[in-house]
């Protein structure tokens, strides 16, 4: 894989961490981003070394406040031959189902939901904020909050998406609609996302990745097709993970 230009990248002990560097730009996306997340993810879904993932982001401001509004990104003449940024963010459309785990700090705004969206784990520190700027500067925001609308409460995301940014959702709030799942102090927020990925990446991987796609493919299909086809998932990854129950040394848990 060629060294990315605009994030970090390091594999130890099955964890991939991915590290967006542009805090200069509060961590905003432009062409050679995009470029960056399309090669990184055909490395960690191709990758047995792989496990799990862990998305965070440098500097102390923002984890991302989406596209790089001054420098933009490639778009195709024909707007029918365009591709919208999630082909090269979504972690899903790119068909990882290795756990992704995001760890979010500062400023989470417009087109860095689309990390959000295609977790599995979302963490963040108490300074967190979520927003959407879309309709404050006259933008339709769609994709983002549709895709939002699968994760939290349709009232929660339409407010997101129509109050641009009049709004901010704090950290508490976020746990509160389950945009989130944990909420940490910040200088905790790397330790415990590393410490959850390290757990994941202890697990027989087939039986983890089989959950993932199981799990984010039941969410596209009917009541009825989603009491079938996950079916499907077990019958080809259990004979090729199975772990004997006395084999396996029960770890410590912790109650959240």
């Amino acid at each position: 894989m060629t060294t990315p230009s605009s994030v970090l990248f390091d594999v130890k002990d099955h964890v991939a961490t991915i590290t967006l560097n542009r805090p200069e730009v509060l961590n905003s996306f432009n062409q050679p981003m995009l470029d960056d997340f399309a090669t990184i993810w055909r490395r960690c879904r191709v990758d047995e070394d792989i496990r799990a993932v862990v998305l965070r982001a440098a500097g102390e401001r923002a984890f991302s406040t989406g596209v790089d509004r001054k420098a933009g990104r490639y778009r195709h003449p024909n707007p029918f031959s365009e591709d919208d940024p999630g082909f090269f963010l979504g972690a899903k459309q790119n068909r990882v189902w290795k756990p992704l785990i995001c760890a979010v700090h500062g400023m989470c705004a417009g087109g860095a939901f689309y990390w959000l969206n295609e977790a599995d784990v979302i963490i963040c520190s108490d300074e967190a904020t979520f927003f959407d700027p879309h309709t404050t500067y006259g933008m339709v925001s769609a994709l983002e909050p549709v895709a939002l609308a699968r994760r939290i409460p349709f009232g929660e995301a339409m407010r997101i998406a129509l109050f641009g940014l009049d709004e901010r959702v704090g950290a508490e709030r976020a746990l509160a609609i389950g945009l989130v799942s944990e909420v940490t102090a910040r200088d905790a927020l790397w330790a415990r996302a590393d410490e959850l990925a390290q757990r994941l990446a202890a697990k027989p991987p087939i039986a983890v990745q089989g959950t993932v796609k199981a799990m984010w493919e039941a969410l596209g299909m009917s009541v009825a097709a989603s009491r079938e086809v996950p079916l499907h998932y077990p019958q080809i990854g259990n004979p090729l993970s199975k772990t004997e129950m006395g084999q396996t040394a029960k770890p410590s848990f912790e109650t959240r």
